[in-house]
């Protein structure tokens, strides 16, 4: 785990509001996964800085024990095309902390270190959390993907 700044920056893509509870979210996010994959979401975001995609959790009711919103998207370079279906979000500048899932997709390694960041005592702002899918994260058996955590 690492320290690092994070600029202000803009995403658009689609949302659904969720909870852990009872185990929703293990049923949401995949769901959202399937129609951001099914209707191609990534070719209709406008004014993309990259394909990379960025799962972001934010509007946290209280903390990650409660409801919160998941959007799948892309950084874009502006919000001045928003096309229908989609929502944009502007991410504040802030403090995160840094970590790594490596490993096979399909094996849960980022939900496996959710896990443990939420077992962590982490001075969590609990603002916008996410994970970044570039390009170290193409190969779904040797994968990297970063997940970045607000903190004070």
């Amino acid at each position: 785990m690492k320290k690092v700044k994070i600029e202000s920056f803009q995403v658009i893509g689609i949302s659904i509001r969720t909870t852990n509870e009872d185990n929703q979210a293990a049923k949401d996010i995949p769901a959202l996964w399937s129609k951001f994959m099914s209707e191609q979401v990534l070719k209709k975001i406008p004014n993309k800085v990259s394909d990379a995609i960025y799962c972001m959790y934010t509007d946290y009711e209280k903390d990650h024990t409660m409801p919160y919103t998941v959007i799948l998207g892309c950084k874009v370079s502006t919000l001045d095309t928003l096309p229908d279906g989609l929502i944009s979000k502007n991410i504040p500048e802030a403090s995160y902390s840094s970590f790594i899932a490596k490993g096979n997709l399909q094996q849960n390694i980022v939900y496996n270190k959710w896990i443990e960041i939420w077992n962590t005592e982490l001075p969590r702002l609990f603002s916008t959390d996410f994970e970044i899918y570039g390009e170290k994260a193409q190969n779904s058996n040797d994968a990297e993907v970063e997940i970045l955590i607000a903190i004070n």
